[in-house]
């Protein structure tokens, strides 16, 4: 895997394109694609490192050892993480429940739970 290619698959798990990525750093668009023939600049490398909550290390090299704090605690945690990626409703529902005060959290935890025994008891009644 290349540069260019590690940028990619690291920004999109971050939840960014490449496109975003160049815009939000100030890079001529489609520049970022031209790694893999043309090296970056220690500076725009560092930039993007920065921006993407990795080392220089692993973006050149895929080497995570220095990112330890990168890795997930375990393999549930992984699922779990890369679900709400991709689902837009988990992740709305995450971002709103960040916001929320823990008794309105716990609120709407039972509630969710609530009709979900519903819902199952209206399946195990075969309607």
């Amino acid at each position: 895997m290349g540069l260019y290619e590690r940028i990619r698959d690291t920004a999109k798990v971050k939840g960014y394109s490449v496109n975003r990525l160049e815009q939000e750093l100030g890079f001529a668009r489609s520049s970022i694609n031209k790694f893999n023939k043309n090296a970056p600049s220690a500076d725009k490398l560092q930039k993007i490192a920065e921006a993407l909550g990795v080392s220089v290390d692993y973006l050149m090299t895929g080497n995570m050892e220095d990112d330890s704090e990168h890795y997930y605690v375990n393999e549930e945690t992984r699922e779990i993480a890369q679900e709400i990626f991709e689902n837009p409703d988990l992740k709305s529902l995450f971002h709103a429940a960040k916001d929320l005060p823990p008794e309105r959290l716990k609120a709407h935890i039972d509630f969710i739970q609530s009709l979900k025994q519903q819902e199952d008891k209206h399946n195990d009644e075969g309607c």
